[in-house]
């Protein structure tokens, strides 16, 4: 298996029993990737989260909470700081720009794909932000975002789409998805 591929999936089912707050989210989501993550075997070493950590109002974002409670290490990755501020990092895969609070670094941006817009990583439970960069790094492929959370994306969506009655017929497999020939 290469570095940053996907070697087991698990959904629940649910339904959210507590209303979005702006800076709760983990209150809200919290439960439900608790019980996923459960879910999956083996248990990952490491678990990418479309989340933030220390870039938040109270620096304890929802990817450093699911990290805590399950004692893994977890990265955060999202489209946008949540309340950081950084410069555009350079133009060139792999360029960065540090993610920073009040003159805190709590994570970094990264270009993940030369020319093309950036990903924030956010270092959440015991990790800092230069491994956390190299895990995303390592995680993606030719896509900009790290091939885990595009796999869990596809897999959400596909599921709400069944669900809803959008899409029929029998389940096909990640790879013959995500991986045309």
């Amino acid at each position: 298996m290469e570095a940053g591929g996907v070697l087991a999936t698990a959904g629940v089912r649910a339904r959210v029993e507590v209303p979005y707050m702006p800076g709760h989210l983990a209150l809200q989501r919290g439960p439900l990737l608790e019980a996923a993550v459960k879910e999956v075997g083996p248990t990952p070493d490491i678990l990418l989260v479309n989340a933030t950590g220390r870039d938040h109002p109270r620096r304890a974002g929802l990817a450093l909470h699911l990290g805590a409670v399950l004692d893994l290490i977890t990265v955060g990755v999202t489209d946008h700081p949540l309340v950081a501020t950084a410069q555009e990092p350079g133009p060139e895969e792999g360029a960065t720009a540090p993610l920073s609070i009040d003159g805190e670094i709590v994570g970094v941006v990264l270009r993940t794909r030369r020319h093309i817009r950036p990903v924030v990583v956010h270092p959440g439970w015991r990790t800092d932000p230069e491994t956390a960069r190299f895990m995303v790094e390592q995680c993606t492929g030719k896509a900009r975002s790290p091939e885990p959370l595009r796999v869990a994306r596809f897999l959400a969506r596909t599921q709400r789409a069944r669900d809803e009655g959008r899409l029929v017929g029998p389940p096909q497999p990640i790879d013959a998805v995500l991986r045309p020939q």
